[in-house]
């Protein structure tokens, strides 16, 4: 049998692959991205959001989850859940319904689609004749009405949507008995909206866009009551009762209309525009809420005054002489109201107010006074400010983790107390083995602490490093401050504040000890700032330090921006990390790469100019180091100043192209006259096309120049205990990667704990490689003697990891963007390389160490390297040996973006972003896998939940 296995095949590696890898990808976190429809199901209490991109989500419950996506990737323009039913509808704007399911799989609920339909006109009939724009599902769970375009009500059979053309209510059948004066001004036009009455399932209240509004007898298909409104019309709402109901209008107004018995016709009984006299915007959704005081809540969308508030997005909250506007940062795109809907209750009794946003969900606490917002236990807001980078921290200890989250709850005192409204749903995934943390570096200036151990994302803590710096606005200035007398009473709600007051103040580079409490952030004017954690708030000075880079050489100019000022004197900082040294960079260029050795108190930084050790602990420059070479001009430009940096490189790129053909020329002699240089270069060209379609084994890499532009930009910093001298004695190193393919190593000389502060750290260059192909390092790491990576800073201090070991000889890993190539320390002597752009046509992008656990026994786990490529595959690489163990397509080529923003965890999972508002969470490991499992059980709601209301939330029909 062994002459049938390939080379290298082994059958028992094999099923050990298989018992250590697999992928998947798990969640996403974060806010949907460009969310277009909202719905709520009072009988269920979820949620769900669709996008334009054709998604469809369902929230519950904190873990409780739910996704579902179109096959036509149409915009969801709305969402209707079939009353006291585990399913819903969407309509998209290709005119599309589609049933949604929740149904039991495998002891867990899944999202399923169950039919689509569309509507069809008869022959020759146009578009807007069967154009649906407001959607009705009935109380009795058998039929949807369909209101149109054309004026005309469709009746869709479910679940089969079949149409009942018996039961189609047209416009000309309602408009019978409309008083012929008014009908001659006003067609019905489109049906705005479809509403049940909440007493009679047999009476439906139908609003057309002109302002005609009529009360349907469905027994007997005929209008009961016309209601002749005078203008525009854009939603309606019944009262509890069912004895008045409100219609909102396009010049910012709403009327109470009182329902009778008899057959008069009916008069408005007030007609109110909240924010008049002056030319108002459009009311697009209002609710009446009743409650015990007789005092009822009034709750619209818009109808601000156009001339100096039509740029707002507010939604109007108003109950007895309390008013206020809520204003969003970002566009309002639905909201609905949680209130108590016992078919025994008396009274609406409101208790929140979901909003929402285009770029972030609000919810409102309506019990508590003041009005306060409810912190979501999920749909964070990511992108409040736009991410810049992340930093992936796995396993925290239970002692940070808890000073983290109060340092948090300080921050959260202006939040309610409120248990989250959306509750439905029960989370049946296993408890996270560990508490993870995921850090967000912001444009803002701000590190955002989240939550990562779980399918929610949560908010613990934000960290700002504005208060370190002078910027135009202060930090004191409180934007929801209000004059007693302003009016509108507008107040700002929500995170989502995309502009930043500074550019200079986004972070770059963000590192985090866990063991210590030392974190490091390192921005785009070349600022690091060295912070640990404190429990109290606290005001002091932070110390300043300057590092030049450039060490006075002549000849160089630095172009960009200025560095930051910094405030003098002492600094108030409040509970949490607080920096206590600032190292500034000069030039002011973007910090690069950043590592931190919390236990020789070191913090090493690299900008593309060159690269720096601070000993944190006496507040000293060890040492700078200059990797510019002569001719990296563009280094100096900054990224601020880039039109020249473009020019330049396209001239380098045709220099290149030229000096390979010169170079292939000679290769093949460089003797004949033109036209024979001519053919041999078309036959040259015909060569190299055909190379390129063949994908040989190994692919011709043209070596770099070095004169290539930002050859000194410093890719990688590496802290490391090893053996850099001799093979007799290992010392503390700090290795460094550059972008023209060059790896300095110094050796470190640190004093002993007992004479730390007497004595200054002291550094030497021991080592100097240049790799032969130039290209970029993009990651350095030492095995101890058994081929393990080397440990953390202080994981061997507390007991969570072997001591390294120190016997045997030890190995040095530089992973270029083309190749990963091992090299015996301390003699720096090739050992063992593997050719990746040569074999597989892609540039290593990321690369970490992961721990990889078997899923059928807890006695077996392996150190592996986890690489994102260019072409956004994600391959196993296994350590020592270097040998492929699996290739994964992961995101797509096309997504620069979702690539760069990558980030590995230590075991084996990891999150990119698939837009500027969510992570994506995909998991290499069989072992570690974080995925939603929930149930929605439908007799355990119908037994435990009292939520019946038949219109607990009233969707907007809105035109495409």
């Amino acid at each position: 049998m062994r002459r049938f296995l390939r080379p290298g095949h082994d059958p028992v590696r094999e099923r050990l692959k298989r018992d250590l890898f697999q992928f998947n990808k798990t969640v996403e976190h974060g806010f949907p991205h460009q969310p277009s429809a909202l719905g709520y199901s009072p009988f269920l209490r979820l949620m769900a959001i669709g996008t334009r991109s054709g998604a469809i989500k369902l929230y519950g419950a904190p873990g409780v989850e739910f996704m579902g996506l179109h096959e036509e990737n149409n915009t969801v323009m709305q969402i209707h859940f079939i009353p006291d039913q585990c399913q819903l509808v969407t309509l998209l704007d290709d005119n599309s319904l589609h049933l949604w399911s929740l149904k039991q799989h495998s002891g867990a609920s899944e999202l399923r689609e169950e039919h689509r339909f569309t509507l069809k006109g008869p022959p020759g009939s146009p578009p807007s004749a069967t154009q649906v724009t407001a959607v009705l599902p009935h109380s009795s769970r058998e039929v949807l009405y369909l209101g149109t375009e054309s004026g005309n009500i469709f009746v869709v059979e479910l679940p089969s949507f079949r149409v009942l053309e018996d039961r189609t209510i047209t416009s000309e059948a309602v408009l019978q008995r409309v008083p012929e004066d008014y009908s001659n001004r006003r067609s019905c036009e489109l049906v705005e909206a479809l509403r049940e009455h909440p007493k009679n399932p047999d009476q439906i209240l139908i609003g057309y866009s002109r302002g005609l509004i009529v009360l349907w007898d469905l027994q007997n298909n005929k209008a009961t009551h016309h209601f002749l409104g005078s203008q525009q019309l854009e939603n309606l709402y019944w009262q509890r009762d069912g004895s008045k109901f409100i219609s909102c209008h396009y010049d910012g107004s709403y009327t109470q209309w009182p329902v009778s018995s008899d057959n008069r016709q009916p008069e408005p009984l007030e007609n109110l525009v909240p924010y008049g006299p002056f030319p108002c915007k459009a009311i697009s959704k209002i609710y009446w809420q009743t409650t015990k005081n007789g005092l009822p809540y009034i709750i619209f969308q818009g109808g601000m005054p156009r001339a100096s508030y039509g740029d707002r997005h507010s939604i109007s909250v108003v109950h007895g002489s309390q008013q206020t506007a809520f204003d969003f940062t970002s566009r309002v795109i639905d909201f609905f109201i949680i209130f108590s809907s016992e078919p025994t209750a008396e009274f609406d009794d409101p208790s929140a107010m979901v909003v929402l946003a285009e770029e972030e969900l609000v919810v409102i606490d309506l019990k508590t006074a003041g009005w306060p917002a409810v912190h979501p236990p999920y749909l964070a807001s990511l992108h409040c400010s736009a991410i810049t980078c992340s930093h992936h921290v796995s396993n925290i200890p239970l002692k940070l983790w808890e000073r983290i989250i109060s340092a948090g709850s300080k921050q959260n005192i202006h939040y309610s107390n409120m248990p989250w409204p959306i509750d439905g749903g029960t989370n049946i995934a296993p408890d996270p083995p560990q508490r993870d943390l995921l850090l967000t570096g912001h444009e803002d200036g701000t590190v955002r602490f989240w939550d990562a151990s779980g399918v929610c994302l949560h908010l613990l803590y934000k960290l700002s490093t504005v208060r370190v710096f002078l910027t135009d606005a202060d930090p004191n200035d409180n934007m929801n401050t209000l004059g007693e007398d302003e009016w509108p009473p507008l107040r700002k709600v929500g995170t989502f504040d995309p502009y930043s007051d500074d550019p200079r103040l986004g972070i770059q580079k963000i590192y985090l000890c866990k063991y210590s409490g030392y974190l490091a952030v390192a921005g785009t004017a070349g600022q690091v700032l060295v912070m640990e954690l404190n429990d109290e708030d606290a005001e002091h000075v932070v110390d300043h330090a300057e590092a030049d880079l450039l060490q006075d050489q002549e000849g160089y100019r630095w172009k960009g921006h200025e560095k930051l000022k910094t405030r003098d004197g002492p600094v108030r900082f409040e509970a949490g990390f607080q920096p206590f040294v600032l190292v500034q960079c000069q030039p002011p260029a973007v910090v690069t790469s950043l590592a931190l050795h919390s236990e020789w108190k070191l913090v090493a930084f690299g900008t593309s100019h060159g690269f720096g050790l601070f000993d944190h602990q006496q507040k000293r420059l060890v040492f700078v180091k200059c990797t510019l070479h002569p001719s990296d001009q563009l280094a100096l430009e900054g990224p601020l100043s880039r039109v020249k940096s473009l020019k330049k490189s396209l001239r380098q790129s045709f220099r290149r192209i030229r000096r390979s053909r010169v170079s292939s020329r000679k290769r093949r002699g460089g003797s004949g006259n033109a036209s024979e240089v001519q053919e041999a270069n078309a036959k040259f060209d015909q060569d190299t096309l055909q190379e390129m379609e063949l994908a040989p084994v190994q692919r011709k890499i043209e070596a770099r120049s070095a004169e290539d532009s930002f050859t000194g930009f410093v890719r990688t910093l590496y802290f490391a205990d090893t053996f850099l001298r001799d093979s007799s004695r290992h010392c503390p190193s700090l290795w460094a990667g550059t972008n023209g393919g060059t790896v300095y190593a110094f050796c470190l000389r640190v004093p002993p704990a007992e004479r730390r502060m007497d004595e200054p750290v002291r550094a030497e260059q021991a080592k100097e490689i240049q790799l032969m192909h130039r290209a970029p390092v993009v990651g350095i790491l030492v095995l101890d003697g058994r081929s393990t990576p080397l440990p953390e800073p202080l994981e061997v201090a507390h007991d969570l990891s072997k001591s390294p070991d120190m016997q045997g000889s030890h190995q040095l890993l530089v992973v270029s963007e083309e190749q990963f190539k091992v090299f015996t320390l301390p003699k720096v002597s090739s050992k063992l390389k593997l050719k990746l752009t040569a074999l597989e046509g892609c540039r290593v992008r990321k690369v970490t160490v992961a721990n990889f656990g078997s899923c059928k026994t807890d006695d077996y786990s392996e150190n592996d390297l986890a690489v994102l490529t260019n072409l956004g595959d994600i391959q196993i690489i296994s350590l020592p040996f270097l040998k492929l163990q699996i290739r994964y397509p992961c995101i797509r080529k096309e997504d620069v973006s979702g690539i760069a923003s990558c980030v590995f965890t230590k075991y084996g999972q990891g999150f990119y972003l698939i837009s500027p508002s969510e992570f994506e969470r995909f998991s290499l490991s069989t072992k570690w896998l974080v995925e939603p499992r929930c149930i929605v059980d439908m007799s355990e709601v119908t037994s435990n939940n009292h939520v019946h209301n038949k219109s607990g939330m009233e969707n907007t029909a809105r035109k495409s």
